[in-house]
């Protein structure tokens, strides 16, 4: 059956006295960006805002600037629009922006400081009007008692970063906190708890590796007395307000806690090399790991001293210009060197047009001054595609692994009462269950893994359960609307051998195996004794791993025996 896909639109509705949300929406997978990945689609809200003078709030990337600023226009005469506010400035957005200007050259823009310089960078032979926000100057007056108040909310990502409040209607326009990547006629969260996964997921992509900044900013908001929140991206939030913000400090928090920490010291010219730092990061915060987002480009010096000494593991991402390393990270690199023990893990990635010498030259650097490196060198050619971040991923949670592994080896000797959960953990491992291969896939993504918690959960609709740890591979590939194959494994052959083997990020589970493709586009294992198809439906988490209930849609008995069963010492580990 030929899909048709629905077309891009813009929405424009009312949602308080004198504001109105303008949706551009639009179905397909926007981006090839991490938090993206999902491929829901996604809506970009920007707000009109009217006191005696109008303030137009986060006009949208270039993605939707001809729709976007046509329905706008058939809304509103854009010479009536005095103010743009930018929560945050990039490149993506200046194509919208410039447009705007050119139909409405009065336009003001208000923004910080580190937004002005970097639209003085992207527009250097340009004049264009521009309010920047100061230290102590964090209103704008819109008349008829309307006045917006500035947050500043930077972070390692959006260094630029305000929120904007305003007092009158009790809105919070909140940019890049509480969104969503989906799409829909939704505008409010009606429902919450439907777009917990979507928000989780949004989160730990974007700001579990900013955690700390992150809290910084909900530490301004928190005195606010505000009815709901206007995100950037997704549902409004209303009916979860205090739910998502008390979640967003709960997962910021588990991050702050963990024991282990890793820098991430990187610059990007036009983005990729950015992208793939997000795809990195989330590995490593899946696999418990802390990270420190450090944009060399903002970075203070003292800042990189201080995580040369405290920090685990260190990680550069760097693009190539002109054949070499920006000044920014030779910089950082001179300062980590003079200053971090030899016995720090290391890391190097980027995205480059034509060579990649930059990517070379602090590998060479790191390796020269004795460091070990947790992954081979990451190069990326112009922009990552869904595959290169599914590397970046497991990269990520591969260092995290071996940076662990490095530090239980220095672990103290067990205590008494680690004997006794010794005792419980030899109970626990009692518990059997059936040896299984989970083949999954997302477009051009795959991956598989060895289980043998799996259980049925369900009659009607048949149904089962499957704990997935948080820093398994796969993990990314069993979300709501995924599809997997779960092939149960015969008694006495050996083929769960080859899934326990340590792979490559992105290396293929399945070479040298027999297979063949389900009708879900999964591998079946031909030699396996039965096969399931299956639709994930929900989950949940559980400490250290995600408890996936799926739905069985199709399934076959294709060879005759008994089924495998994993019997284990402890309860402690696989």
């Amino acid at each position: 059956m030929l899909e048709i896909k629905k077309p891009r639109d813009v929405q424009i509705l009312p949602v308080s006295s004198e504001i109105t949300i303008v949706r551009s929406r639009t179905w397909d997978r926007l981006k090839f960006e991490v938090e993206y990945s999902l491929a829901k689609g996604t809506t970009a809200n920007s707000y009109l805002v009217t006191g005696e003078k109008v303030a137009l709030i986060d006009p949208p990337g270039e993605s939707f600037t001809e729709s976007y600023l046509k329905r706008l226009q058939e809304h509103l005469d854009l010479s009536r629009i005095d103010y743009v506010i930018l929560g945050h400035f990039n490149p993506n957005r200046a194509a919208t922006l410039k447009a705007l200007r050119q139909q409405a050259p009065q336009v003001t823009f208000v923004c910080s400081k580190a937004a002005t310089l970097a639209m003085q960078k992207v527009w250097e032979n340009e004049e264009f009007k521009v309010k920047t926000l100061v230290r102590g100057e964090n209103s704008l007056d819109l008349g008829n008692g309307r006045v917006l108040q500035f947050i500043p909310t930077p972070t390692p990502r959006w260094p630029d970063g305000i929120c904007t409040y305003d007092p009158q209607s009790q809105i919070l326009f909140t940019d890049k906190f509480f969104g969503a990547h989906i799409c829909g006629d939704q505008v409010f969260d009606e429902g919450w708890s439907t777009l917990s996964e979507d928000r989780r997921f949004y989160f730990d992509s974007l700001h579990a590796s900013q955690a700390r900044q992150v809290i910084t900013a909900l530490d301004r908001m928190a005195d606010l007395p505000v009815r709901f929140y206007a995100p950037a991206h997704g549902p409004l939030v209303r009916y979860g307000l205090s739910e998502l913000t008390h979640l967003y400090r709960h997962w910021c928090q588990q991050q702050k806690d963990q024991d282990l920490t890793v820098a991430m010291l990187y610059a990007s010219a036009y983005g990729n090399t950015a992208t793939l730092t997000d795809a990195i990061a989330k590995g490593l915060t899946r696999a418990g790991v802390n990270v420190e987002l450090m944009d060399c480009e903002s970075v203070e010096t003292t800042e990189i001293q201080e995580a040369a000494q405290k920090c685990q593991g260190i990680i550069f991402g760097t693009p190539t210009l002109g054949g070499h390393a920006p000044t920014q990270i030779q910089t950082a690199l001179g300062l980590i060197l003079s200053n971090a023990d030899k016995n720090k893990l290391m890391g190097v990635y980027g995205s480059y047009g034509w060579s990649g010498e930059a990517i070379d030259f602090v590998e060479s650097k790191l390796k020269d001054a004795g460091y070990r490196l947790g992954f081979d060198p990451i190069r990326v050619k112009f922009k990552p595609t869904d595959v290169t971040l599914q590397e970046c991923e497991e990269a990520g949670i591969d260092f995290a692994q071996t940076l662990k592994k490095m530090y239980r080896l220095r672990a103290p000797a067990p205590s008494t009462s680690t004997i006794e959960s010794d005792r419980t953990a030899q109970a626990v491992g009692r518990v059997v269950g059936s040896l299984c291969v989970v083949s999954a896939r997302r477009g051009d993504v795959h991956s598989a893994m060895l289980a043998s918690w799996v259980s049925q959960a369900t009659f009607s609709p048949p149904g089962l359960t499957i704990a997935v740890a948080k820093d398994r591979a796969i993990e990314s590939l069993m979300h709501k609307g995924d599809r997997f194959v779960l092939n149960i494994l015969p008694e006495g052959m050996l083929m769960w051998k080859q899934f326990v083997k340590n792979y490559a990020p992105g290396e293929d589970r399945f070479t040298g195996m027999q297979t063949t493709e389900a009708k879900n586009g999964c591998q079946i294992l031909t030699e396996s004794l039965a096969y399931l198809e299956c639709a994930v439906q929900d989950r949940m988490e559980c400490g250290d791993h995600w408890l996936v209930y799926a739905a069985v849609e199709d399934g076959k008995v294709i060879n005759e025996g008994v089924t495998a069963v994993h019997k284990r010492k402890s309860g402690s580990h696989y």
